[in-house]
This record gives C-alpha cells, structure tokens and sequence, in this order.
C-alpha cells in the first residue's frame, strides 16, 4: 500500500472516529422521554418522575468509538451533560448545578450529597427478572480515590442497590480504582479505565478522568406486580468535580443484554493504523 493510500485511509478512518464519538444529542428534564429510551422487552412501565437542572441529564450516542463500551443510551451527571464528550482537556471540571443533594444517597455514603439528579419509574417484569447495562466514569479519579469526595450513586430497585462491582461491593470511586495516581493497585482494578492527564492519559476520547467497564445490574425471581425504579446521583461533600452515569438504551430488559466490545476497541484500530502510517512513513 503506498503512502497516499495509507494516509487516505487513515484520515477516513479518523474521520469515522470522529463523527461517531460521544455526542450528547440534548439534555431534559422529561422523565418519560428518559425512561423510554432505555426500556427494552418483557418491561411495563408507568409515568417517570425526574428531579434535578435541565442540563443534568440527557440522551447521547457514540459511545463505542468514544471507549466507554455502550453506543447510545440517557446520561445523568452531577454537572453539565455537554460537558462528557471528550477529549480530556481539564483535570477538574465543574459544575455547581445548586441542586440538592439526593436522602437515598446521603443514607448510603455517610455525608452530606449535592448537584443530584434522578429518575424515578413503577415497573412490572413479564419474566420476572431485570437486568440493564451501564458506565460510571468521574472527575474524581484519580487523585481522590480513598477520600471523603467518594461521588455516590446508586440504581435502587424497592429500595435496594442494584448497582455492583465485579467483588460484591456497590459501585463507586472507592471500589472500582487503580489506586489514587494509576499504580495498578486498587479493588477491581481490572474493571477500571484510566484517563487522567496526571497518570499517563488521556486514553480515551471522554472528559472524565476515568471511568468503569460495562457492568449489568441483575436482579431475579421479582414478585409478579409493580416494583419501584429509582436511579441516583450526586457530588459527595462538596459541589465539585463531576461524575456521571451513562445507562445503555434499550437493555432495561427482562432478559439478559448482548456482549459489549472492550472498552476502546475502535480507538485502538484507529491508533494501530496511525502507527501503521507513521512505520511506513520512517521506512520511506
């Protein structure tokens, strides 16, 4: 292949790459609108209820080619939804929405929550089970692993947290880490994906400095009838530094969702070719 065809190609596969990552497509506050994007089959549902500013949640697409491991689906942050895309060009992005905090949360966490936001939904399983697919990605790596700004959320089904990592332990900073400046070190670390611009990143095209792998939250053998859906998020004892909760289209299912690709996938193909070109290139 000579020279012109490799650099052709890889600009049109830069291209692709660009034109599918992440986009926040708009945000709402209609919780209807948020809750019909994720529903998928054997799922009734009634009228949704969502609390928290306008631009805390919204739809977005392009998540493949971002890294993140799920294509399209509904965005809640603790800042502003437009603020995700990437590349990661600050450490520390904020945004004091002045919303409060969320009492589900507070509960969880220990100390006080602010800027949260959640949506709300009754239920009814045709098979008894759920199961939906989602990424938690934050701000707040790397530098505040094991501090007391541990950002909270949680996917509370009649009560319960359903949101857990690979160990058992609910999903957060604090549990799903590669250690406070990416030493390899940290609990499911292996479910972890660093993009901080103090620890070697950025790798991805996100703006958050690190973020989770895909994880399925599972609950089985529900009671025939009606059973209540919150999802939850917020800042933890302070206003800063964003985190969001980005939950796959279509998967708020009844049965099982599809395998996802490894976060990065295409990213990689599109750095394998730009190798490839700048071999060629040196060789020339």
């Amino acid at each position: 292949m000579n020279r012109s065809a490799i650099t052709l190609l890889t600009a049109s596969v830069l291209a692709a790459s660009s034109a599918q990552s992440l986009v926040i497509t708009s945000t709402t506050t209609d919780g209807d609108a948020l809750k019909n994007n994720i529903l998928g089959s054997g799922i009734t549902a009634g009228a949704a209820t969502y609390v928290g500013d306008a631009n805390q949640s919204g739809f977005f697409t392009g998540g493949i080619a971002s890294g993140i491991g799920i294509e399209s689906g509904i965005i809640l942050t603790t800042g502003n939804a437009f603020d995700a895309p990437g590349p990661n060009t600050s450490d520390d992005t904020s945004v004091n929405t002045s919303s409060p905090g969320d009492a589900d949360l507070t509960a969880i966490v220990g100390a006080s929550t602010n800027d949260s936001a959640s949506l709300t939904f009754d239920f009814e399983s045709t098979g008894g089970d759920l199961f939906f697919n989602f990424v938690f990605a934050s701000e707040e790596y790397n530098e505040f692993v094991d501090s007391s700004f541990n950002d909270v959320f949680a996917f509370f089904v009649d009560g319960v947290n359903v949101a857990i990592a690979p160990d058992g332990q609910e999903v957060s900073i604090n549990t799903v880490n590669c250690g406070q400046t990416f030493s390899g070190v940290g609990p499911n670390c292996s479910s972890y994906n660093n993009n901080d611009l103090d620890d070697g990143g950025p790798n991805f095209n996100l703006a958050y400095d690190g973020f989770t792998d895909v994880f399925t939250a599972s609950v089985l053998g529900l009671s025939v009838g009606f059973h209540t859906m919150k999802f939850a998020i917020a800042d933890t004892s302070d206003s800063s530094w964003d985190s969001a909760v980005f939950i796959e289209g279509g998967t708020f299912s009844d049965t099982p969702p599809s395998a996802v690709p490894e976060p990065g996938s295409l990213a990689l193909l599109g750095l394998g070719l730009i190798g490839l070109r700048m071999s060629r290139k040196k060789a020339a």
